[in-house]
C-alpha cells in the first residue's frame, strides 16, 4: 500500500547488520528522525475550481525532462540488498524515465549500471556521485571513465570530510563489506586493485573549480544547508544545488533539508536548480518540497527497501507508488503541473 509496507518488508529480510547500514544515523538519531517529522510542521492550503485537465509531472532538469519530479539519491552498496542490485535499480529508475544517481560506492561498476540503461533506451537517465579523491589523477581518471559510459551529471557530495559516527556499524562491527563484494567504481586502472574511497577535509572551493576545469559535464553540489554555501555555490558556476543532511548519517543535529530549503532557494534565485533529499515518504512530501522551491527531490532509502524486499519490482514499485501519490495529491491541491505549485499553497505549523 505504502513505502513503509515495503520498509517492512525489507526488514525481515535483510541480514540485521546490514538493516542497521542501510537504515541507522549518526550519533542520537536525531536529524535522522526530523527529516521525517520535519514534513509534519507544514499544512496544505489546497485551491479548488480550477479544473485544468489531466496532470503533467513532467519535470525539465539539467537539459533533459524527467517523467516527474522524484530522482533517486545516491546510495551505496545495492547488492549487499539483493542480489540485483544497482542493475536492478537502474532498469527499474529507466522504466519509471528518472534519474538515478549512481554512487561512487556501488557494488556494480558504472559502465555496466549504463548498458542497463542503454538497454532500455534511457541513456540519458545516469548520473554519477562523486567524492573528490586527494588524488586529483584518480579522480580526473574516473571523471573520464564516467563520462565514457555516457553520465550526464556529477553529483559531488560535499558534507563529508569526515564519516559520521554510526553507532549502530560499531556496534556490529559492520566495517567493511563481505567477500565477494567491492566498491567497483574505485577499481584502480593498472594495478586492477580496488582502491579505499577517501573523504578529504582538505576538499575545499578551489578543488571545485578545478573538477569544473577537467569535465563538461553539469556538476551538482549535494549536502548544502547553509544559505551563504548556496550563494557561494552559485558563483563558482555549479549547475545545480542539492539541499541534503546525508540522510542524518553525517552531523547529528544538523538542520533537516526541509526546513533549510526555503533559505537556499532565496540565497539561490532562479539562477540554477535545487534539488533535496531527506525524509520524502509521500506525495505530499514531494508537493511540500516543491511548494517550497525545489525543483525536483531524491529519494534513497525507499528505494534500498524496494530492492531488499522484491529486487528490480521492488524498486519500480517504489517509483510507482510515489508517482500515484503525487499525482493525487496535486490534483487535490489543485494544481496541473510542478510549477503550479508555490508556497501559497502551504501553511506553517508551530513548533
Amino acid at each position: 500500500m505504502n513505502l513503509r509496507d515495503l520498509r517492512d518488508e525489507a526488514w525481515r529480510r535483510l541480514d540485521p547488520a546490514h538493516r542497521d547500514y542501510f537504515t541507522g544515523g549518526a550519533g542520537d538519531e536525531r536529524t535522522l528522525r526530523a527529516n521525517e517529522t520535519a514534513f509534519d510542521a507544514y499544512r496544505l492550503l489546497p485551491r479548488v475550481l480550477r479544473g485544468g485537465g489531466e496532470r503533467d509531472l513532467r519535470t525539465p532538469l539539467l537539459g533533459g525532462t524527467l517523467s516527474m519530479p522524484v530522482l533517486v539519491s545516491p546510495t551505496a552498496f545495492h547488492r549487499l540488498a539483493h542480489p540485483d542490485g544497482e542493475v536492478g535499480c537502474a532498469r527499474a529508475v529507466a522504466g519509471a524515465d528518472t534519474v538515478l544517481v549512481l554512487s561512487m560506492a556501488a557494488t556494480t561498476p558504472v559502465e555496466a549500471v549504463a548498458a542497463a540503461m542503454d538497454a532500455a533506451d534511457r541513456p540519458g537517465r545516469l548520473w554519477f556521485q562523486l567524492y573528490p579523491q586527494p588524488d586529483l589523477g584518480f579522480t580526473e581518471s574516473l571523471v573520464r571513465r564516467v563520462e565514457a559510459a555516457g553520465c550526464r551529471a556529477l553529483v559531488v557530495t560535499v558534507d563529508s570530510p569526515v564519516l559520521g559516527r554510526r553507532e549502530r556499524d560499531l556496534r556490529n562491527g559492520f566495517l567493511d563489506l563481505p567477500p565477494g563484494l567491492g566498491c567497483e567504481n574505485m577499481r584502480d586502472p593498472e594495478t586492477g586493485r580496488i582502491r579505499d574511497i577517501v573523504l578529504d577535509a582538505d576538499l575545499d572551493w578551489p578543488r571545485i573549480d578545478w573538477l569544473r576545469g577537467v569535465t563538461r559535464l553539469p556538476v551538482v553540489l549535494k549536502g548544502i544547508l547553509h544559505p551563504a554555501d548556496a550563494r557561494l555555490a552559485v558563483a563558482h558556476g555549479v549547475d545545480a544545488v542539492w539541499v541534503s543532511n546525508h540522510g542524518g548519517r553525517q552531523l547529528d543535529g544538523a538542520a533537516t533539508a526541509v526546513d533549510a530549503l526555503p533559505s537556499v532557494v532565496d540565497a539561490v534565485g532562479d539562477r540554477v536548480p535545487v534539488l533535496l533529499d531527506g525524509g520524502i515518504r509521500r506525495g505530499t512530501d514531494v508537493l511540500t518540497a516543491l511548494a517550497l522551491g525545489a525543483t525536483a527531490v531524491g529519494v534513497g532509502r525507499p528505494v534500498l527497501w524496494g530492492l531488499a524486499a522484491r529486487g528490480e519490482p521492488g524498486v519500480r514499485q517504489v517509483l510507482d507508488l510515489l508517482r500515484a501519490d503525487l499525482g493525487q495529491a496535486m490534483t487535490l491541491a489543485g494544481a496541473v503541473r510542478p510549477a503550479d505549485l508555490g508556497p501559497d499553497l502551504l501553511n506553517r505549523m508551530p513548533r
